[in-house]
């Protein structure tokens, strides 16, 4: 018997039994209560820091709301330790529909942790949902205006290229940052954005999930954008911003699996992208609009205007083994992947000072390198960009290197002696003026995004 199926039998039911608001003045502390059933109890917390001159009032339904939509997607990463076939819901109601909808996001989301887990879960079978908590209210008292946009920012080049483009309104923006840490800080301050503008929410995981994973529970990928999207909406109510605005880009919706629908990046997908949408504006009507700014464009777009843009390229960081420390691990495949959408745009002298060292003279990269460029049917499982735009970036580096007669690095010099080489070298380039219509922009955006990117 296999562990999920172990697990399964011997942990029956997960419970997410209530969450509790507190007023700490400054601030509002949130706590999820979650049990698996004979295994553990979890408690997460969250602080989201209050709008200076508005009061708040823990029981507006819209803010109830929210927070246990959060707390709804918050639960996945505890009910993954033992996938117990049943998720009890006490702490709130949902329809049939909303049952669905939860379940579908919970199985695309977790598509990465069942794939490198050997678990053969399916849409109907992985669990049953049921809500018997209480309905909500329909008493909405939240009595302020919104106005402007709440921009996620994690410290990578794609959230600053949304605040670029979105310069001429940031009067009247903020970022959104959670756990902060170095480059996203500095990537707000950097681009202009005043303390006070700079708005960051508190993620506290419970220690007994961590203990669990060290003792060889079942662990994994989980989606941490939808996290993100039902947080930013929190902290966007609670500040004002009319606008959630995410930095995903077209490229997100290539699955990591190929011809599978395993995507690392599904929460960042434009199908989770719609689905949220659709779902705020029918279970929440908050009046707050959620999308992603950089949707039309291809990463291959947003590294050509990212290379521009000078001021951040020393204090950007995308590497999440290196993140701590605020660093470029440089041996992982976003350090790598970001090194290669860029080469077309940013010289190889000023990326071995961005990154501390050339990484396509690094052997023991060429695995990761196959990967990116598609040789064998998965892609690193990272937010890297689509199969086609790395390729298309190396030969664009290539052909440059060559032309100014420099000497072909490592990994180039193997991409040469490929087949992809002679397929790419002739292909049109079809992201110079790539426009992705799939896309929620409000008109006054998608002019914004036309005037600065094309």
């Amino acid at each position: 018997m296999n562990k999920y199926d172990e697990l399964r039998r011997k942990y029956l039911s997960f419970v997410f039994d209530r969450y509790e608001l507190h007023d700490l003045g400054n601030s509002i502390e949130v706590k999820f209560f979650f049990e698996i059933d004979g295994l553990s109890c979890f408690v997460p917390k969250w602080v989201f820091p209050k709008c200076k001159g508005r009061t708040v009032n823990l029981d507006d339904v819209v803010l109830r709301k929210l927070v246990f939509y959060l707390g709804m997607v918050e639960l996945i990463s505890y009910w993954k330790i033992s996938c117990a076939p049943k998720v009890l819901v006490k702490a709130g109601f949902l329809s049939d529909e909303e049952v669905l909808w939860w379940k579908k996001q919970y199985f695309y989301g977790l598509g990465e942790f069942f794939y490198t887990n050997h678990i053969p879960a399916k849409p109907d079978d992985f669990m049953t949902l049921e809500a018997i908590g209480g309905n909500f209210s329909e008493d909405a008292s939240f009595p302020y205006e919104f106005d402007g946009c709440l921009i996620p920012i994690g410290g990578g080049k794609d959230s600053a290229v949304t605040i670029e483009i979105l310069q001429s309104m940031q009067d009247k923006n903020a970022c959104y940052i959670i756990n902060s840490r170095g480059a996203a800080m500095d990537t707000a301050y950097t681009a202009g954005f005043s303390k006070e503008q700079i708005l960051c929410a508190n993620r506290t995981l419970d220690a007994n999930m961590l203990s669990l994973n060290k003792k060889g529970f079942l662990n994994g990928h989980t989606p941490f954008s939808a996290v993100v999207a039902f947080s930013s909406l929190i902290m966007a109510y609670l500040h004002g911003k009319k606008y959630v605005v995410l930095s995903n880009e077209a490229s997100a919706n290539e699955s990591t699996v190929e011809g599978s629908c395993v995507n690392h990046q599904y929460s960042k997908s434009f199908e989770f992208e719609k689905d949220f949408y659709e779902y705020e504006k029918r279970y929440v009507g908050s009046g707050i609009l959620y999308f992603s700014l950089l949707r039309p464009l291809s990463e291959f777009q947003i590294a050509k205007y990212f290379a521009s843009k000078k001021k951040y390229h020393a204090i950007f960081k995308s590497c999440n083994a290196g993140s701590k420390q605020n660093t470029w691990c440089c041996n992982c495949p976003k350090c790598l992947f970001v090194y290669l959408i860029l080469s077309p745009f940013i010289d190889q002298t000023e990326l071995c000072e961005i990154f501390g060292e050339n990484l396509l003279e690094k052997q023991n990269l060429s695995g990761i390198f196959e990967q990116l460029i598609g040789i064998g049917k998965e892609k690193p499982f990272e937010c890297v960009g689509s199969r086609d735009e790395v390729n298309t970036a190396i030969c664009m580096t290539i052909e440059n290197m060559e032309r100014n007669k420099m000497k072909l690095p490592l990994l180039f010099s193997h991409y040469k002696s490929l087949d992809l080489y002679k397929q790419y070298k002739s292909r049109e380039n079809i992201y110079q003026n790539f426009y992705n219509t799939e896309n929620l922009l409000p008109k006054k955006f998608e002019a914004l995004v036309r005037k600065e990117c094309f």
